[in-house]
């Protein structure tokens, strides 16, 4: 960090905006959110003739609308000086701002062609070509492309066992975040073969998944500066959800991108949620053990007999749980492990009545006898 400048404007419209200067021509921005997380940091790379790059710049809300409002007042920025807007991935408290933003601007809006087709997945403008129909016979993880996740995703939860008590409130959920979403942007795709300019620098794109399809961090090498998006947070573990239509093993393409991006020397990294860190090589070698621990309790959970994928969601996030958003989350990643596990040869899945359970692998003979 170079000077350490956090600043709030006394306008209303800044009220909620706290910006920090960090190294050369990177500014953090908090966006608020809803919670749990509150707030998603925002990133503006400034170039030498004033013109601007925006990197995730939050949900759209009123109040992220006159946040943006107030930061460009603050900074003496005008809808003009705005050159490109960088989406790391497609989940709405990153790409949601990214459409009202352009349609102010005119600006670019950037993304990998694969977070593209994710955003149209999730958002009910259909799927990208790479999307499949089919069921994939290692996970249960099939989908209707003429139809929206939020009309897909209860009823596959169900078919893990989930209540209906729980499954009852997913759509109206997902629904709830097609404002935050809305107007979408006009996307250009990056070309992942070349750099990317902005703030008079050019960063090497690298791209991963399993918390998002597609998602990608941006690296300096002469600085060994790191803007990580969620692929890598400090404090939080970023969630791995398995969903269907989506990448079918989410969890290893997880920690292949953990490997990836923890073989690059990295100064500072810059996240999406919480404070820049130091020490981003041992950030990863923690959450590349979080995730081998989470496998193994599943897998000690599967020996004593088949569970369903909601019955080990309650074992691993039973006291964690306490909305319908979290419990998406937990269900969605409990999945992702279980997944793994029947790839690892640890675990398989068996059709019962309609649904899916999950049964450690040495063990379906002695249970199904």
């Amino acid at each position: 960090m170079v000077s350490g400048k956090r600043f709030k404007g006394g306008e209303r419209s800044m009220s909620k905006a706290e910006i920090t200067s960090w190294d050369k021509n990177i500014l953090q921005v908090s966006v608020p959110m809803d919670s749990p997380l509150r707030q998603v940091n925002s990133y503006i790379l400034s170039d030498e003739d004033g013109r601007v790059t925006i990197i995730d710049p939050g949900p759209r809300s009123p109040d992220t609308e006159n946040c943006w409002l107030g930061i460009l007042q603050e900074l003496d920025l005008s809808w003009m000086d705005i050159r490109d807007i960088v989406v790391t991935h497609h989940h709405p408290d990153h790409y949601g701002l990214a459409g009202w933003l352009q349609s102010q601007s005119g600006c670019k809006v950037w993304m990998t062609e694969r977070a593209h087709a994710e955003a149209r997945l999730m958002w009910g403008l259909g799927t990208g070509e790479d999307q499949g129909n089919d069921m994939d016979e290692d996970t249960g993880n099939g989908v209707d492309n003429d139809v929206g996740i939020n009309e897909i995703l209860p009823d596959y939860f169900i078919r893990h066992g989930m209540t209906e008590q729980w499954s009852n409130g997913i759509k109206a959920h997902l629904e709830s975040f097609n404002s935050q979403v809305e107007p979408q942007p006009a996307v250009s795709y990056f070309n992942v073969a070349e750099p990317f300019k902005m703030g008079d620098r050019e960063w090497q794109l690298i791209i991963t998944g399993g918390h998002a399809p597609g998602h990608v961090s941006l690296y300096h090498a002469d600085s060994g500066l790191m803007i990580c998006g969620d692929a890598v947070l400090p404090q939080i573990s970023p969630n791995v959800s398995l969903l269907p239509g989506s990448d079918p093993q989410p969890l290893q393409t997880f920690l292949q991108g953990l490997r990836e991006l923890g073989s690059y020397p990295v100064s500072m990294a810059f996240p999406g949620h919480r404070e820049p860190f130091a020490g981003f090589a041992h950030r990863v070698s923690s959450l590349l053990a979080h995730h081998e621990e989470r496998l193994d309790t599943a897998a000690a959970l599967l020996t004593s007999g088949p569970l369903s994928g909601f019955a080990v969601c309650e074992f691993l996030f039973r006291s964690r749980v306490t909305t319908v958003h979290q419990m998406r989350f937990a269900m969605s990643e409990t999945l992702a492990h279980l997944a793994e596990l029947v790839r690892r040869g640890r675990a398989v899945m068996l059709e019962a009545d309609g649904g899916f359970l999950f049964d450690a692998a040495e063990s379906v003979g002695e249970h199904i006898s």
